[in-house]
């Protein structure tokens, strides 16, 4: 057993360092991060500053139009407001929700602001929302959306222009350039704004379960390679060290905000989830001491798909000629096991395309990994056939040696040593395994191609999220009021798989034991995966399906098997006893 043991941690290190060697080579990290530049204004950290604005804005120009506007790009479809120089609607075009209508990605509850408006100070309860006047300017590849106003503060006036800039092609990511001028000449009054994204991720939810369907917060260090979560304390949680990029997450999209000064910034995330969980993040410019300044801003509101992000590592691949955000970091994925979840994503693609439905596809990822695994899975079954096939001879042992421990011990494994089995034999291969069907778990859980990927019409259409076959009027406890089928069928055909597995099993010490994992353990993971996502459980319940038969396969033979050697046993018998009649 203790070799046996050993020989495992080590195939599992050779498989993790093999794993970990392809993708340093042929998916490697990048090692250095440019920072943008930053201004040679002094930095007065936020903590510092004890003027906040108390007295009211008041706005110059005359605005004449205050409708809602939008603007139109191959990605996008935004709708302004001038009331903040705000936006009230941000959908993506290429992405469909439920009912087959762009993905609004800014989700709006209650109060909650527009997106991008703007605060004259570090309090963020007290957004500027007077109307701006607006203007709209095309150019070759950019749209333009121009607000200004003029606004007046202690006898002072200065003004604010916000510019929007969009790329007319297929980019989630624009540019918001803010320009503070003191009309008079003099510094500007207040030596800090900050810009806000309030609303949601969208699309809508009814509620969160933090792993098939969650909204989380994110931030990257400017002289960090990866990211970091955000912990609130009391939903509020702040970070003054220079940061690269925020982020707003949901499974498939997220909202990012890139500052180019990074020096000059400080940042506060806040959650709230009384009721339905609600995220923001703010950005807060500080140390202005002139008259005028302007800040450039980018922000991605799109799906967290690699296509789009990685276009701004390299400046000949967007229109904005952005060079090393590291925006991919931003996409969940197994760290120890993210080359094989790579592999895996690459033949399910690849399946895809030869047969272009993705259930389908998965059956057949299914089919292909049980095939590859088929030696180490048959020699688990093989083991497990045996140990069940020795059970009556452990039992007489076990009465045999009931009152010394330590002689039923070398008995049994004497025992096992001329039976030829090594009892830790059906554990090794789900050791082998397992980093497979983790990178797998993550695949199908997380690939983005599976939202809203049709399998069986009328059944699972969409293997991104449950197969709601109908709903209750009522809701039942841990469940809910939508049932589910997939869920049903898969705990079956684990509860029948445990049951195949274990036939011919008939040692009374371990009975407890085998009901709870033939029973218990399927009902527990019944209610852990009842929300899971369709595309997950169709694996599953696929790879119970090919287990069932391949265990009724070695059953049966090694039940013929058996029934062979009893005959020629038999046989043996029958000529010893004529031989010794004859004698």
């Amino acid at each position: 057993m203790d070799r046996n043991t050993i020989i495992a941690i080590i195939l599992s290190v050779i498989v993790i360092t093999v794993g970990m060697t392809v993708q340093t080579v042929f998916f490697p990290m990048e090692n250095t991060i440019t920072q943008a530049e930053t201004t040679t204004e002094e930095v007065v950290p936020v903590e510092n500053i004890s003027s906040i604005i108390t007295e009211p804005v008041i706005s110059k120009n005359q605005v004449t139009d205050t409708s809602p506007f939008t603007v139109e790009t191959d990605a996008l479809s935004v709708t302004f407001d001038p009331y903040g120089a705000s936006v009230s609607s941000i959908k993506m075009k290429k992405h469909l929700d439920t009912s087959k209508e762009p993905v609004e990605i800014l989700l709006k509850d209650g109060n909650r602001g527009n997106a991008f408006l703007m605060y004259q100070s570090n309090d963020t309860s007290k957004p500027i929302t007077e109307a701006f006047s607006h203007s709209i300017e095309e150019r070759d590849d950019l749209i333009l959306v121009i607000f200004s106003q003029v606004f007046e503060q202690s006898g002072r006036e200065y003004e604010i222009i916000k510019k929007y800039a969009f790329a007319k092609d297929e980019e989630y990511l624009f540019q918001i350039a803010v320009t503070l001028n003191s009309l008079d000449g003099n510094a500007l009054p207040f030596t800090v704004y900050t810009i806000g994204v309030e609303p949601q991720v969208g699309p809508e939810f009814e509620s969160l379960n933090g792993n098939y369907d969650y909204r989380r917060m994110y931030y990257k260090l400017s002289d960090k390679n990866s990211k970091k979560n955000v912990s609130f304390k009391n939903g509020v949680a702040t970070v003054n060290e220079s940061v690269s990029w925020v982020a707003l997450a949901s499974k498939y999209f997220t909202i990012m905000g890139i500052p180019a000064s990074e020096a000059d910034y400080s940042v506060k995330f806040t959650q709230n989830t009384e009721e339905k969980q609600e995220n923001s993040f703010y950005l807060t410019r500080n140390g202005i001491s002139s008259s005028s300044v302007t800040d450039l801003y980018s922000f991605y509101c799109g799906p967290k798909l690699t296509s789009y992000l990685n276009k701004y590592d390299i400046a000949n691949d967007n229109t904005f000629k952005l060079t090393n955000l590291h925006l991919a970091k931003v996409m969940d994925s197994s760290t120890w096991l993210g080359w094989l979840e790579t592999i895996l994503k690459w033949v399910l693609t690849l399946i895809y395309k030869v047969i272009p439905n993705y259930g389908v596809a998965i059956i057949i990822l299914t089919l292909l990994i049980k095939l590859m695994l088929q030696p180490i899975s048959k020699k688990g079954m093989e083991s497990t056939a045996k140990m069940s096939a020795l059970n009556p001879k452990l039992e007489e042992l076990k009465a045999k040696y009931a009152d010394d421990p330590n002689a039923l011990n070398a008995a049994m494994a004497k025992l096992y040593k001329e039976e030829g089995i090594n009892p830790m034999g059906s554990c090794l291969p789900m050791l082998i395994q397992f980093p497979v069907f983790i990178a797998l778990y993550g695949l199908l859980n997380n690939h983005f191609e599976l939202r809203g990927a049709m399998f069986i019409p009328g059944w699972i259409p969409d293997l991104s999220i449950p197969d709601t076959v109908f709903t209750l009027g009522f809701n039942i406890p841990l469940i809910g009021n939508q049932i589910h089928l997939l869920p049903i069928i898969y705990t079956v055909s684990m509860i029948f798989s445990m049951k195949i597995t274990q036939s011919g099993a008939t040692d009374s010490s371990q009975a407890g034991m085998m009901n709870f994992m033939t029973y218990g353990m399927p009902i527990i993971f019944f209610f852990v995966l009842y929300n899971a996502p369709s595309g997950l459980l169709v694996y599953w319940t696929v790879t119970n399906a090919i287990s069932i038969i391949q265990q009724i396969y070695v059953n049966a033979k090694k039940k013929k098997q058996f029934e062979e050697e009893m005959i020629t046993k038999n046989e043996s018998k029958n000529v010893k006893f004529k031989s010794k009649k004859r004698k």
